[in-house]
């Protein structure tokens, strides 16, 4: 196991611990969920710039690093779900979104294709990470109800972006799901 593939897993671990700092009231919780989420964010962009100019891609990278993107936004979104900061109806759309690519990955790897992320879905995760942090800032100055609006139109934004972004990637990707199984398995 490579440490770009290390730092992926870690995600894992970050997500569950945000979640709990999400989920459960205790002192320094919004401080700490920052901190964690952030931390995660650098691990995502170091383990794909250790990838590439470093170590080389694998394919356990291209899958499990997007994966842990999904499970670390999953958490927070969710999160923000449970303490009222975001609509469920935002969230089940992102949430769809990465059910849906993540099962058109699965396809592709029964036809013995990996597929990266491709840019739009880079874009998506990029803002995506931004407006967690931005309202994870919030969480730790108090003002949540003071940036209501804001985040409402920030959670729009991602909802469109991650929408638009499948989209795009099932556009790129149409021959996985028009071509035929393999009978002689």
């Amino acid at each position: 196991m490579n440490p770009p593939n290390i730092l992926t897993l870690s995600r894992f671990g970050m997500a569950l611990l945000l979640m709990v700092c999400l989920s459960v009231s205790f002192p320094g919780a919004a401080i700490v969920a920052l901190i964690v989420f952030i931390l995660a964010a650098i691990t995502d962009a170091l383990d794909g710039h250790l990838a590439r100019t470093i170590y080389g891609c694998t394919d356990f990278g291209k899958l499990m690093d997007p994966l842990a993107d999904k499970v670390l936004t999953a958490a927070a979104f969710i999160g923000f779900v449970e303490m009222g900061v975001m609509p469920a109806w935002m969230v089940t759309l992102i949430l769809s979104r990465e059910f849906m690519v993540t099962g058109l990955r699965l396809l592709a790897a029964d036809k013995g294709v990996v597929l990266a992320a491709g840019p739009w879905g880079k874009h998506k995760t990029i803002w995506q990470m931004i407006f967690i942090i931005a309202v994870l800032f919030a969480g730790v100055f108090q003002c949540l109800e003071k940036c209501d609006t804001a985040i409402w139109w920030g959670g729009l934004f991602v909802t469109a972006l991650s929408i638009w972004s499948g989209w795009h990637y099932f556009q790129q990707n149409m021959n996985l799901l028009t071509s035929r199984a393999d009978t002689n398995k």
